[in-house]
């Protein structure tokens, strides 16, 4: 014997009651079946709503049982063939009497639970008697009322099951019933007296428990619209997956906390019985979905993560009640007999406070009681006035294995405490099979995600990027994250999605993650975009692991990492204007991403793609000192004086540098030596020297006039203008069998940048194209410097550097 429940979703309407059917056929070849039905679709939430207009208006209310009577007689028009009219009939005596409820309460002008639970048993009672007639037209069913069999006490609308007649009454009718199929009402039963009572929420799910417990039946199957219980909700963790098997134990703790999928009371018949219960998808039956027994196979030692939104944290404190016994029982008590239910306790073990979770619906209520209750003791100072917070949520790591791996605890909450959420309070109960925490409710999607990410995806990491700036460094940045996606994901088992884009425009997200084929075309459909509209949007998709990566040279965009940082979004940056700002700034940004737990990375300040910045932090953090620094660090200025000569004009050089991308876009930043000096300031910064952009000594090479241009093409004009300029400076150097570098020098605290004649021997003097090098001396390497040579400058080599950072933030 199987039995069989449907919810609402699955009988909503005839193609999904033909799924139905189709099942049931296929099941009942193999096993004699009881199949519980819901209502169709919203009807009970229609039949209630039409209660309470009726108190109001009659004729609303009869425009809703219209609606019903049309469903209703859609699928029995859609269905039922042989028993057609017997079947309208019958229906439509039954909604005659609805009618006639309807008409009552609106001149009487009162709604009791009796009649309201009369009207909500409507639902079941039509859909499992039209549903056993449509499976009667080629199925050996039949139709039984779950209220002759199912009795109860008197709470009409949560009511209490009498197991010792009702067991009786079910295994009664089943031992003389001779069908194959019986298909019977969810929700609904009745009292002693045969008045209509309901079994409150999840009744039908538990009417089908109550079936297979009183008939020892093989497997209790719970269809739904989901393939079984999940990981996590996935509708917020989209990575989340049906869990094979499970514990009548976890399947509770999941269920408590939120897992829709099953009511908890459902478990208690079948798991006294130890009868299994398989979570089936109507829609895709030949999943295997989920199955709750005594005895699962091992699996996970966390079997899911579940939460409950809108919960409220009521805490009673104060130094009066250490040492006194009856604070517990009074708040415990006080919140029973208004029937406000607790979900969550936890005590300080100082006995100190008390903290309770209710829902927030319940916490005004709960507030006022207990002030009331205690409010002798707040009088004289003993406790606090009741404190109550709202807008939280509750998590929960479940799993019965648990209990046998060491630091779980401490796996769950580091993982929270990297992404920057907050616990407001913990509890683990002794059987160590859930770990439940109070947050933030706004935090509650990157908890779970989080959570999922820690115990469920170890082998594959998370990265969410939001990217500002898509010029030469951006676009060839999302150019390189297309290209390495199936590497990254195979070989480092790391998933990388770009979740927002914008320029100094517009900008576009999409929360799955924006395809990077034809993000030109999504930017320029996007909305537009401020530095503040952006970094809103970013924090409100409170996404997990989340980077912010700034490939402009905009001062404005520097000014707005702190904010990130303080999000705990780490900040991966090609831009120096950050860095190189003044020093307090400088250690702030450091400070905040250290306190914030984000990574705030900027090794392409310095060498592009070059592991300079790396490298010295390297030096530092194993206790080198740092005691002279030389560097080529202008891949610009390097391209254009290795291609100035006497055969070429400077003008003509420069601007082949810009449009080839070595210089900034204002290319007097590069050829002033501010962009050098700014460098030179972050490796000096870097090595643990207190600077100033202003301490550095800036020996520039161009004219006055050109340095004191306010637009590029005054800027150019000026170069052609002072062309003779120019050409003396090489003239100078070519006569000395030197070559022109701009270097940059740090000794013992001080620093300068400047055009330097190079001789032959000199290991700048082979400086090819745009290459930076650099050589650090230090305690380790006093004679013969660390030297770090190679491409300094251009869109490719920026980008990687780019890239690097971001994996070296998936990595940490």
């Amino acid at each position: 014997m199987k039995v069989l429940k449907f919810g609402g979703s699955s009988v909503a309407n005839s193609e999904n009651i033909k799924q139905v059917l189709s099942i049931v056929a296929k099941t009942s070849k193999e096993h004699k079946i009881a199949v519980v039905v819901s209502a169709f679709g919203k009807t009970t939430n229609n039949l209630i709503e039409g209660a309470n207009t009726a108190l109001v208006d009659i004729k609303v209310a009869k425009e809703i049982l219209e609606t019903i009577k049309n469903l209703h007689f859609q699928v029995i028009d859609d269905l039922v063939k042989t028993h057609k009219n017997e079947v309208i009939q019958e229906v439509t005596s039954i909604l005659h009497r609805l009618n006639s409820i309807y008409e009552g309460i609106f001149l009487l002008q009162e709604l009791s639970d009796k009649t309201l639970a009369k009207v909500c048993s409507f639902g079941e009672r039509l859909s499992s008697y039209i549903i056993a007639n449509a499976a009667k037209e080629n199925l050996d069913a039949t139709h039984k009322e779950s209220r002759e069999l199912i009795i109860t006490n008197d709470d009409f609308l949560n009511a209490q099951v009498n197991f010792k007649i009702t067991n009786k009454n079910i295994t009664s009718f089943f031992d003389e019933n001779t069908h194959q199929i019986t298909l019977l009402g969810g929700f609904i039963s009745s009292n002693i007296d045969g008045k209509t009572t309901t079994l409150g929420r999840g009744g039908s799910d538990f009417t089908a428990a109550i079936y297979a417990a009183a008939l020892q039946a093989d497997e209790l199957q719970i269809w739904t619209d989901v393939s079984g219980m999940y990981t996590a909700n996935p509708r917020v963790v989209k990575q989340a997956y049906a869990i094979p098997e499970i514990s009548y134990e976890e399947a509770m703790e999941l269920s408590h906390f939120g897992a829709k999928v099953l009511y908890p009371p459902t478990i208690q018949p079948a798991l006294r019985k130890e009868i299994p219960i398989r979570i089936k998808n109507t829609f895709e039956p030949e999943n295997a979905g989920t199955l709750i027994s005594k005895n699962p196979k091992n699996g996970n030692e966390v079997k899911g993560i579940s939460h409950i939104e809108d919960i409220s944290l009521i805490t009673l404190e104060g130094g009066g009640m250490i040492g006194i016994p009856g604070f517990s029982k009074r708040l415990f008590e006080t919140l029973s007999m208004a029937k406000i239910n607790v979900v969550f306790i936890t005590q300080a073990s100082s006995e100190h406070s008390i903290c309770v979770g209710v829902y927030e619906n319940d916490a005004k209520k709960a507030q006022h009681l207990l002030d009331e209750t205690f409010s002798i003791e707040i009088d004289r100072k003993k406790i606090k006035p009741i404190i109550v917070e709202n807008d939280l949520a509750i998590i929960a790591v479940v799993g019965e294995s648990m209990k046998n791996y060491q630091g779980l605890s401490g796996q769950m909450f580091s993982a929270l405490g990297r992404n920057n959420v907050n616990v407001r309070a913990i509890a683990q109960g002794s059987s160590e099979k859930n770990i439940s925490a109070v947050i933030n409710k706004y935090d509650a999607k990157k908890a779970l995600n989080t959570l999922h990410e820690q115990f469920f995806e170890e082998k594959t990491k998370q990265l969410n990027l939001f990217v500002t700036g898509v010029g030469n460094v951006g676009e060839r940045f999302l150019a390189q994250l297309q290209q390495q996606k199936k590497f990254l994901k195979e070989n480092l088992k790391l998933k990388i999605r770009v979740i927002g884009i914008s320029n100094s425009r517009k900008m576009v997200f999409d929360n799955d993650g924006i395809n990077l084929k034809n993000w030109k075309e999504a930017l320029e459909n996007g909305e537009p975009t401020t530095l503040e509209k952006f970094h809103k949007k970013v924090k409100e998709s409170n996404h997990i692991n989340s980077v912010f990566i700034d490939n402009t040279a905009n001062q404005a965009v520097s000014e707005v990492y702190e904010k990130y940082l303080r999000d705990s979004i780490s900040v991966v940056t090609c831009n120096k204007i950050a860095c190189a700002s003044n020093f307090d700034n400088y250690k702030t940004l450091k400070h905040v991403s250290r306190k914030y737990n984000a990574s705030f990375l900027f090794e392409t300040n310095v060498g592009a793609g070059l592991p300079i910045i790396d490298t010295l932090k390297n030096l530092i953090n194993s206790g080198d000192r740092v005691h002279k620094i030389q560097a080529v660090l202008s891949g610009s200025l390097n391209f254009v004086f290795n291609n100035f000569d006497e055969d070429s004009t400077f003008h003509d050089v420069v601007a082949q540098a810009q449009a080839e991308g070595y210089t900034e876009p204002d290319p007097k930043i590069d050829l002033s030596g501010v962009d050098v000096a700014r460098k030179i300031l972050i490796l000096a910064r870097e090595s643990g020297y207190k600077m100033e952009l202003e301490d550095i000594v800036n020996n520039a090479f161009l004219p006055k006039e050109s340095l004191q241009t306010t637009t590029n093409e005054d800027f150019y004009a000026s170069l052609v203008k002072h062309e003779n300029h120019f050409q003396e400076i090489y003239n100078e150097a070519n006569n000395k069998n030197c070559r022109l570098k701009y270097v940059a020098e740090f000794v013992n605290g001080k620093a300068n940048v400047g055009l330097q004649h190079i001789p032959a021997e000199h290991p700048f003097y082979n400086l090819e194209g745009s290459d930076n090098i650099v050589l650090f001396f230090t305690d380790r390497y006093p004679e013969n410097p660390l030297i770090i040579k190679g491409a300094g400058a251009g869109a490719d080599v920026t980008a990687s550097g780019i890239f690097a950072d971001v994996i070296r933030i998936a990595n940490k």
